[in-house]
């Protein structure tokens, strides 16, 4: 099949496009025809090695995490799903290898969901990774019905899926962003506010007392989210693990087909979408996966696999 893949870490000119064989298709497994990946942070850290004393690493590894596409094979005991079936997944495994800038990904039937018929290929592939790990935050932090709620980077992949899910479960959300995307954060229905120095300044204009809960998408903003905190406030971050000294959560997402299913089901009730910022062909996964290290995307990025 035909694949981006690298076989030693470094920067983007490992990697290459080439063909690989087939996914082996395991029991309690489907496999997946890629219409569309998306790219995530996470991609480009651990083909620089930042990620290997967490994760095992089989080379040649096809990067990608995120999925969506038609289901064309399936393991023994895997009565859910069809052949035919349009599903998203969060592919993540256990050991780095088999990615999802390919043709096909083998992953557990347990990590897939029904893709909404609403959404894109381009869409469904985006939401995975982010929305899972934006819903986690906000259920972790036990959002609900009046809770005043900042996220910090609301415009970017997981901040704007938090904004929305937040929302969703009866929240009032202030996000922070650029002021070009402040527009983009009213339409989703936050309070935009500008990151950055006196930023819990302008937080406490809003809202004397101090929010309810953050949920903290970009990393380097402890020191913020402590000084807006009412007492008793929850917070989460997905880049810092020391919020674990102060009350915090450290948040890593998991596969879960049953969670997915909870993002689906807001994709069809029309309280979630998934921004795209940009779309490239599978072949130029590296223009794609710089376009997400500048830091400044709006929403997601996708790699169009194939056509169908």
């Amino acid at each position: 099949m035909r694949a981006m893949s690298y076989d030693t870490y470094g920067d983007l000119d490992v990697l290459s496009s080439g063909d690989l064989p087939e996914p082996k298709l395991a029991p309690g497994a489907v496999l997946v025809d890629i219409r569309s990946a998306a790219v995530n942070p996470v991609d480009w850290k651990l083909m620089a090695g930042g990620l290997d004393a967490l994760m095992d690493v089989t080379f040649p590894v096809v990067p990608g995490w995120d999925a969506a596409g038609v289901v064309v094979g399936t393991g023994p005991d895997v009565p859910e799903w069809q052949v035919g079936d349009e599903v998203l997944t969060y592919a993540r495994k256990d050991v780095v290898g088999g990615g999802t800038y390919a043709e096909r990904v083998a992953v557990p039937a347990v990590s897939v969901a029904r893709k909404p018929a609403r959404m894109t290929w381009d869409e469904a592939a985006a939401l995975p990774l982010a929305g899972l790990t934006a819903l986690r935050m906000v259920e972790l932090c036990e959002v609900g019905t009046g809770d005043v709620v900042l996220v910090h980077a609301g415009s970017g992949g997981v901040g704007h899926l938090a904004v929305q899910v937040a929302r969703a479960r009866g929240a009032r959300v202030l996000a922070t962003a650029s002021e070009g995307n402040h527009d983009f954060l009213r339409s989703l229905g936050a309070e935009p506010l500008v990151y950055g120095d006196g930023l819990p300044e302008r937080v406490r204009e809003l809202v004397p007392g101090g929010v309810d809960v953050v949920l903290d998408a970009v990393g380097g903003v402890l020191e913020q989210t402590l000084a807006v905190l009412a007492d008793g406030g929850r917070h989460a971050s997905i880049t810092e693990p020391e919020v674990e000294e102060h009350g915090g959560r450290w948040v890593w997402v998991r596969p879960d087909g049953a969670a997915l299913g909870r993002l689906t089901a807001l994709v069809e009730s029309g309280d979630l979408r998934v921004e795209v910022a940009r779309t490239f062909p599978l072949a130029e996964a590296a223009d794609a996966v710089r376009l997400s290290q500048g830091g400044h995307v709006r929403g997601k990025v996708a790699l169009r696999v194939s056509e169908g």
